[in-house]
């Protein structure tokens, strides 16, 4: 056997192993608390106040918020616009309009100060006035059902004896056709279950999916609310170290959040990736020196050695290299496919796409690591660390 198929089987068993790892522990909690289908009767969000920061720009944003009052016409939306976003206003105004026998409370503000949070703004300045036991936050662009909140209040627990002190959804991402969103939902699809869930059965969650999550209102008022979050830019790793700093318990749930973004370019994608790949480099930098090389193993390698088998498979001669890049393939793409089913009840895997996807996270973290200035949206920062931004 050369030297190249050595090397090649080598790096493969190691892809294999490391995702094995990931899966395995992915589909043993997926077993143990799989996602609900169905909602029990009468769970249609009664109880539950839906904070949902809003900022206008995607096309899909008033069929998002119309899905989710359909989907959840007992709950309490506050719906916290910019005093300078008429778009986004006058979406608000006309689903209240078509929608008159929902709970509907629309909050203007204006922008936030310099070094603020503007999501954690608005977030901090509606709690006073959530009179529901449950909050659950909401970003706009993310479609909740029956199902997956009643799962969610009940994985919390009763108010008296809580299970958890916050509980988080597992993001599935849902492609538009254009070539940016299927990029971003092939990334999110083929990690979602092995980031969020694989090493769920020996390790605490580190963080939390800011998109969407729940906890009891007065329990987080107990636990500070969200102004000591004010000055963080990524609000979900800080509520997550907040609560991990008080010893408060975080909870992964395996209830689906589903995610739609319009993302029509490949420029729009790259600066979605450059700034979740910046946020996760502020969540490892902090970290213990043995959890960010767990992490990196886990999580940063398999690409690494995914681009190194693909390489020695196209070097000549042809033979085993290849073989085993083929067989590598086949085996990845049917753990993914497995994952998402289990975890979203449909297969969401473009074998070519999922393939790029995976393939581009080293130049994403490398572009992360070399470059702080991040695009929000219309918003632009110049980022040092979580709690030293500013806006340009």
């Amino acid at each position: 056997m050369g030297s190249l198929s050595v090397a090649s089987l080598v790096l493969a068993g190691l892809y294999l192993l490391l995702l094995a790892v990931k899966a395995g522990g992915a589909l043993r909690i997926l077993a143990r608390r799989p996602p609900r289908r169905h909602a029990p009767a009468g769970h249609d969000g009664r109880g539950v106040a839906i904070l949902q920061p809003i900022l206008s720009g995607d096309p899909l944003l008033a069929q998002v918020l119309g899905d989710n009052l359909r989907a959840l016409p007992g709950a309490h939306f506050h719906w916290l616009l910019d005093d300078a976003d008429g778009a986004g206003q006058a979406i608000a105004r006309t689903l209240c309009d078509t929608h008159p026998g929902h709970r509907i409370t629309c909050l203007h503000y204006p922008a936030a100060p310099e070094g603020i949070n503007p999501k954690t703004f608005k977030l901090d300045a509606v709690l006073p006035q959530v009179r529901e036991p449950v909050l659950l936050v909401l970003d706009d662009d993310a479609r909740l059902s029956a199902a997956a909140l009643a799962q969610l209040v009940d994985e919390l627990g009763p108010a008296g004896h809580p299970a958890a002190d916050l509980v988080t959804a597992l993001p599935c991402y849902r492609d538009d056709g254009a070539a940016g969103a299927r990029l971003m939902a092939q990334f999110v699809n083929n990690n979602t279950a092995l980031t969020y869930l694989g090493l769920l059965p020996w390790l605490a969650p580190l963080s939390i999916n800011g998109m969407c999550y729940a906890l009891r209102s007065e329990r987080l008022r107990a636990l500070g609310g969200f102004a000591p979050l004010l000055p963080m830019l990524a609000d979900d790793l800080a509520l997550a170290r907040a609560l991990r700093r008080q010893h408060a318990r975080l909870h992964q749930s395996t209830a689906p959040v589903d995610v739609q973004t319009h993302v029509p370019t490949l420029q729009r994608y790259r600066q979605q990736m450059h700034r979740w790949m910046l946020f996760a480099v502020l969540l490892l930098r902090d970290e213990a020196p043995a959890l960010r090389l767990l992490i990196g193993v886990l999580h940063g390698l398999p690409p690494l050695l995914l681009w190194a088998v693909l390489v020695l498979a196209l070097l000549p001669p042809a033979g085993l290299p290849a073989l085993l890049a083929g067989v590598l393939l086949v085996l990845r793409a049917g753990v993914l496919m497995v994952l998402q089913h289990r975890a979203s009840g449909r297969v969401r895997h473009r074998p070519l796409v999922s393939l790029l996807a995976e393939l581009l996270q080293p130049l994403h973290l490398l572009h992360a690591t070399c470059v702080r200035r991040i695009r929000w949206r219309t918003r632009l920062y110049q980022v040092r660390a979580n709690d030293d931004f500013q806006g340009g």
